[in-house]
């Protein structure tokens, strides 16, 4: 199938590449489909992208890449919403901010994307952790370096 994208133009999709976010993302409840595009070649940037509207596109990446101690643990009723019977089957993104120049960038370490990969279902999870942050330094060790 054809979709209109934010970043990408006119691009073919497949409908197995279709995630199902039953009650769409937090501020935009009634999007509720959307895919994953390659922002880059390596992978390590994606857009999160609606499959209805071009311009709901949001950069994604994975956050253990970036924060290899990233550690959180599912509620119940989140695991079970989206059928998740092994860890193997999860992947997880944070949502970007870009920022000019790019390094710094923010990633919202609060509210991780969580998609089974298995039935593709996914969710937009708020963490009730006070260390991760919604516009937490995506590259706060470089920073940290840079200033010491």
């Amino acid at each position: 199938m054809q979709i209109k994208t934010k970043y990408h133009g006119e691009v073919e999709i497949q409908e197995t590449d279709i995630l199902h976010f039953e009650k769409g993302l937090p501020g935009f409840p009634d999007e509720s489909y959307f895919t994953l595009i390659d922002l880059t070649d390596d992978h390590l940037y994606q857009v999160l992208q609606s499959t209805k509207e071009p311009e709901i596109g949001f950069i994604v990446t994975d956050p253990f890449f970036f924060k290899q101690d990233y550690d959180f643990k599912l509620e119940d009723a989140i695991v079970n919403s989206l059928q998740i019977q092994e860890a193997k089957d999860v992947k997880v993104f944070v949502i970007l901010t870009p920022k000019e120049p790019f390094n710094q960038s923010t990633a919202n370490f609060q509210a991780p994307v969580i998609i089974n990969e298995k039935n593709r279902k996914a969710k937009q999870v708020i963490l009730n952790n006070p260390s991760y942050k919604s516009k937490h330094p995506l590259f706060a060790e470089e920073q940290t370096q840079a200033k010491g």
